[in-house]
């Protein structure tokens, strides 16, 4: 019975990473609404010259998060010497991703006349609020589970202070980058409006991706050695806190490869000769 309800346990705790997935999967939808809509309008001189301006500045500070993360590496070796051979992965992709969302953080702002009065968009119409608040969450449990663990000496100082300043580092530019597009004013009516939707609904996509995929992996990691360490106690009933915390740290870390392949496809640069209704 004990076998029963611990099998039961570890599939209801991978559900949230498969909605998570599909929610991501509804998302391509929104993108290809934003890509046609770019495509059905004749972008004027300065709705052109952002997107350049854009994707330039896009390439530039994502090749500092590789320099980052290259950087991360030496660092690696330098403090954790032999062990720091399974640490050059994890300081890539963390470069990588603090790239993605400083880039979209320090976006210059685009120069095409403003509306007049002053209009601004909804949050909903720039990413679900179900993809903002889940980071959020992530997040928050992210810095709560490396607190605890390093409250009671199951990290090393090192890694605690990884655990919770990179997170936390990438949460705030995140934030920092959807009150951007979210407080800057629409454009004029023309052309330029369906640039500046697609525009913003990239950077608010990007940010929530990376942020979500640099807590969801460090959560999965530390939810499954707290249940590794926590199996090897023996005792006298069925313990199921150690089948939890392994099944929410293979759903955290598949939820983590799951929203990082969808990271992927929004990394493409809007561009005003993009075929309509791309996905």
């Amino acid at each position: 019975m004990g076998r029963l309800i611990a099998v039961v346990l570890f599939i209801a705790v991978l559900v949230p990473g498969v909605l998570l997935a599909r929610e991501w999967a509804l998302a391509a939808g929104r993108r290809a609404v934003a890509s046609a809509g770019v495509e059905f309008a004749t972008p004027t001189p300065e709705g052109v010259a952002t997107l350049q301006r854009q994707a330039q500045h896009g390439r530039r500070v994502r090749r500092l998060g590789l320099v980052l993360g290259v950087l991360g590496i030496g660092a690696s070796v330098w403090m954790f010497a032999e062990a720091s051979v399974f640490l050059w992965l994890p300081a890539l992709v963390v470069g990588l991703l603090t790239g993605v969302v400083l880039a979209e953080a320090t976006r210059p702002r685009p120069r095409w006349r403003l509306s007049d009065p002053a209009r601004r968009p909804r949050r909903a119409e720039q990413v679900s609020p179900w993809l903002l608040w889940t980071m959020r969450a992530v997040v928050a449990a992210e810095v709560v589970v490396a607190a605890l663990m390093w409250q009671r000496g199951d990290l090393p100082d090192t890694v605690g202070w990884v655990a919770l300043v990179v997170p936390l580092l990438a949460w705030l530019l995140a934030e920092v980058a959807l009150l951007r597009v979210l407080v800057r004013p629409l454009p004029a009516e023309g052309a330029d409006v369906p640039v500046d939707e697609a525009l913003r609904t990239w950077t608010a996509h990007l940010v929530t991706a990376a942020s979500s995929v640099l807590a969801l992996l460090p959560l999965g990691t530390l939810l499954l050695a707290a249940g590794i360490d926590l199996g090897d106690r023996v005792t006298e009933n069925v313990d199921l806190l150690p089948v939890a915390l392994v099944a929410g740290g293979f759903a955290s870390l598949a939820a983590g490869i799951a929203v990082a392949g969808f990271l992927l496809t929004w990394l493409r640069p809007v561009r005003a000769d993009a075929r309509a209704l791309a996905g």
